[in-house]
């Protein structure tokens, strides 16, 4: 039989192990972004909550279920991690759209939107092709998405994380704009 202590304990490794991923996933999308101040902060809580959760691990799992609680705690982490970072949506990303046709609409419709768009035209299997590129914070991919499909719903659309930029065209207004910028740091 499993006293209350036991059941304590495992329910703080348990929610102490997602807290502890979560930071780590946080930490490594951070650092793969180049930002030097936050990441390191991140790293620290991350160590502190860790050290925290194995203290208490190695005193009080005695059983598999406890091995279990701590791996199933890593496994959410993960889980809350991914999740975290789609809400937040830290940093920049390269939008490529290519239309098979010549297309005047859709970037007049996106620079209304406030969105930089430069225009190349190209040359595809099927002929000519518009091709767009857009770089913007990643909480607003959907937004662009959401304007291509209307004006050309058979667009191939690529999208690439940003580690960097410099100068050009980025509208800045709040917290989570200059947030995100800050994750684009050049080393």
């Amino acid at each position: 039989m499993i006293s209350d202590g036991e059941i304590l304990s495992m329910a703080f490794i348990f929610f102490a192990r997602i807290i502890d991923v979560s930071l780590g996933t946080m930490r490594i999308i951070l650092v793969s972004r180049g930002n030097r101040y936050l990441a390191p902060l991140i790293g620290f809580l991350e160590v502190f909550v860790w050290i925290t959760v194995i203290s208490t691990a190695i005193r009080s799992l005695n059983s598999w279920g406890g091995y279990l609680v701590y791996a199933g705690g890593f496994a959410m982490g993960n889980y809350v991690g991914m999740l975290l970072e789609g809400k937040i949506a830290i940093g920049y990303q390269n939008l490529r759209i290519i239309t098979s046709k010549v297309v005047s609409a859709l970037p007049l419709v996106l620079r209304e939107e406030g969105f930089g768009v430069t225009t190349v035209d190209g040359m595809g299997m099927g002929g000519p092709v518009n091709i767009m590129y857009t770089m913007v914070p990643k909480r607003k991919v959907d937004k662009i998405i959401e304007i291509v499909k209307l004006f050309e719903p058979k667009a191939f659309i690529t999208i690439e994380d940003v580690k960097s930029h410099h100068a050009g065209f980025l509208e800045r207004r709040g917290f989570m704009d200059i947030f995100g910028g800050t994750s684009a740091k050049k080393k």
